[in-house]
């Protein structure tokens, strides 16, 4: 018996439960498979597409593609160049603000002068400099007794103040800011410029004032005028320089125009030092024996008690002597109050005076 034997079937698989990944072809070379719907499923080799028997075990998540990956890039990219440019805007913002708004150092000071930094431009910055270095002096003489204000140039004592304060005095005592009093002598005096140099007896470490430079001095400036006007020791007042190389007269000596016989003084010192502007004479009889000089002009008040006392600008430098105000008088021959005008020697003619009148001056 023939044995036929039955032709031999070709076996099918079952169709998977998903359709199969196939790659897709962007460009020649370049094959990117996208990912199954299925999940967790790992795409075949590089190859033709061909269906698996079974699932294909996870392998990790499912890669994306180029495009789109790039896209998240671009996104986080942006997100993080906008985040550091708001965050430097920041960073800028707040340093700017911390710059602006830091404390000036109680050790900054003005270049050239004793106040400080924080207090430059200020009358109370000024006052709280500068007044330590201001004194009151007390004259007495055979006419009576005067007061007057001066100006401490070293720390061992040298005072300038107007010879007017001191001129014919046999007795000077000095007070300082601290309320502690010297004795002191004349060491020089320039009556032709009204000032004069006075020695403190056994004093060291005070405070010397600085002295600046008259000739940078405007009309307009701010200044503070500094003395014991009425004997009321370190009295502030402020205004400004109304006017320059201001032609004031004065009385030289106010002993010596008294001609030494009666003791009778031709001026009062409560009514301020006498002295002569455009031709009149204010403040009582100049006599006969005058100087000229160059003066600034202030409308700062001032006082009798001022002379020989500071006119300091807001850096705390010293740019003139008090000398010479007018106060209008009564028919009662008192003085009123000052009424604005008030004159000062310039510190450069101090200056240029300094070596006379240490070596003894015109006596």
């Amino acid at each position: 018996m023939t044995d036929h034997t039955q032709p031999q079937q070709p076996y099918h698989p079952p169709r998977p439960p998903y359709e199969p990944v196939r790659p897709i072809t962007t460009e020649p070379g370049t094959t990117v498979w996208p990912s199954g719907s299925g999940g967790g499923h790992t795409p075949p080799p590089a190859g033709p597409a061909y269906a698996t028997a079974g699932p294909t075990p996870a392998a990790g998540p499912a890669p994306v593609s180029r495009r789109r990956a790039k896209r998240g890039v671009g996104l986080m990219a942006a997100v993080a160049i906008a985040a550091a440019a708001i965050g430097g805007g920041t960073a800028t913002l707040v340093q700017q603000l911390t710059v602006r708004d830091a404390p000036v150092t109680a050790s900054s000071v003005v270049s050239g002068t004793n106040v400080s930094a924080s207090s430059a431009g200020t009358v109370a910055g000024v006052a709280e400099a500068v007044s330590p270095s201001i004194v009151e002096i007390s004259a007495s003489s055979t006419s009576g007794k005067s007061t007057g204000s001066g100006v401490i140039i070293t720390g061992d004592g040298e005072i300038v103040t107007n010879n007017h304060v001191i001129s014919g005095a046999s007795d000077i005592s000095v007070r300082t800011s601290d309320g502690k009093t010297y004795r002191a002598e004349v060491v020089g005096k320039d009556p032709d410029k009204d000032l004069a140099l006075i020695k403190l007896q056994d004093a060291s470490g005070l405070k010397a004032a600085t002295l600046g430079d008259s000739s940078k001095v405007k009309v307009g400036d701010e200044v503070v005028a500094i003395g014991s006007p009425e004997g009321l020791t370190g009295t502030v007042t402020s205004g400004i320089v109304s006017a320059l190389d201001r032609d004031v007269t004065v009385a030289k000596d106010p002993e010596e125009d008294s001609g030494g016989q009666d003791g009778q003084q031709r001026w009062d010192p409560r009514q301020g030092w006498p002295f002569e502007f455009g031709g009149q004479e204010f403040n009582g009889d100049t006599g006969s024996s005058k100087t000229t000089y160059k003066a600034l002009q202030t409308d700062a008040s001032l006082n009798p008690g001022n002379s020989g006392g500071a006119l300091i600008n807001m850096n705390g430098e010293i740019i003139g002597i008090n000398s010479a105000m007018y106060s209008p008088s009564s028919s009662s021959g008192s003085t009123a109050g000052s009424v604005g005008l008030g004159f000062a020697i310039p510190v450069d003619t101090l200056k240029a005076d300094l070596d006379t009148l240490r070596s003894g001056g015109r006596s």
